[in-house]
């Protein structure tokens, strides 16, 4: 999840803790995205130490965050402390696990004070990780389980920005295609939009083509998943 919403220009704000915290910053540094950690510790100090390398990263790509003291190595007051400029900083809190008494439901009361959207990714009911994002699903929280739906409830700004760079991709993706084919596939596919099905009867017309060839080329590019069928016989393309 963390990777599609940075791969779409979200910036991705956690612990860089051990488990789900780095790995979400794993999936956003994967692909390039920016990140910010912040950290119980000093901002010298790198805590679990297997996250150095992450750490590192990070910081390349985004920030390190703390308001200890240089030198302040790990105790436990500290992280619960931290939890509330993880909520304060971002759109939005997606809560992936938890115990009944853990950190990630002190993060969702905090963003919720804070009037940040609150998410909850549903997990196992017998499972004592799973108790908090249940319980904040149970609350009002909004149940998530892929990328699109924390953009659904993104301010509408936001949404637009993020939709319409998602549609540049996409028909840079169908040029790239188009470029791919040959003889009438190709020039089937120019003949065709994303916006405006095209009937059967005008693609005949305007390719030059017999209906023949016309119908069976658009099947193979339906088998591509590159043209989508309207009723009525009508063809667009698909964005990739």
């Amino acid at each position: 999840m963390a990777r599609e919403l940075a791969k779409r220009g979200l910036v991705i704000v956690s612990g860089l803790a051990r488990g789900v915290d780095a790995l979400a910053h794993q999936g956003t540094m994967a692909v390039g995205g920016r990140a910010i950690g912040v950290i119980g510790t000093g901002i010298d100090v790198c805590y679990p130490k297997e996250n150095k390398k992450l750490y590192e990263k990070v910081l390349e790509r985004g920030a390190i965050l703390s308001e200890l003291p240089m030198g302040t190595h790990p105790a436990p007051e500290n992280f619960p402390v931290r939890n509330r400029i993880i909520a304060g900083m971002p759109l939005g809190v997606v809560i992936v696990e938890g115990k009944q008494y853990s950190g990630s439901l002190i993060t969702a009361r905090l963003a919720m004070e804070f009037g940040r959207e609150v998410f909850g990714v549903p997990g196992n009911v017998t499972q004592e990780m799973s108790f908090a994002p249940n319980q904040l699903i149970k609350q009002g929280a909004k149940l998530v389980t892929s990328a699109e739906d924390v953009i659904e409830e993104l301010p509408t700004p936001i949404r637009a920005v993020l939709v319409r760079a998602e549609e540049v991709e996409s028909a840079q993706r169908n040029l790239l295609a188009g470029d791919g084919l040959s003889g009438s596939q190709k020039t089937i596919y120019e003949l065709l939009n994303v916006e405006e099905p095209r009937p059967i009867d005008d693609i005949v017309e305007t390719s030059g083509l017999n209906s023949s060839e016309v119908l069976a080329t658009l099947f193979d590019l339906e088998m591509k998943g590159m043209v989508r069928q309207i009723p009525g016989k009508q063809f667009s393309k698909v964005l990739l």
